[in-house]
């Protein structure tokens, strides 16, 4: 018998950096208050931090903002490639992923009536 089980935050606390409490609050935090309370972390923890977050889609905004208090040797010398990376979106206006989104606010038209190849058919 197959047993299903929830997946919780405390799936993802063994790789965090800091506690999960920690990120709860900046994830919750206004953009203005964000980098006080990164107050009291070293520049390792917090590239670890950023790198953390940015790897996962719902808090890449967050990772990026928490990259701008790193230098780009330490985001490198924690994750490569993908320091550089984050090192480079942190210097500039972060664009908000649009996850697959197109444009005219995210909604796309929907015709009820069908297309015009199936009403040839009926007819």
């Amino acid at each position: 018998m197959n047993q299903v089980r929830l997946i919780t935050a405390m799936d993802f606390a063994d790789d965090c950096p800091v506690p999960l409490a920690h990120v709860m609050r900046l994830t919750q935090a206004e953009p203005d208050t964000l980098l006080d309370l990164l107050d009291g972390l070293s520049e390792v923890t917090r590239a670890r931090l950023a790198v953390w977050l940015y790897g996962r889609s719902h808090t890449h905004e967050i990772g990026v903002r928490v990259a701008t208090t790193c230098k780009e040797a330490t985001l490198r010398n924690i994750a490569g490639l993908v320091g550089n990376q984050l090192y480079d979106l942190s210097r500039r206006p972060y664009p908000a992923p649009n996850h697959g989104m197109h444009g005219g606010g995210g909604r796309r038209q929907v015709s009820l009536g069908g297309s015009r190849v199936s009403a040839r058919a009926f007819s």
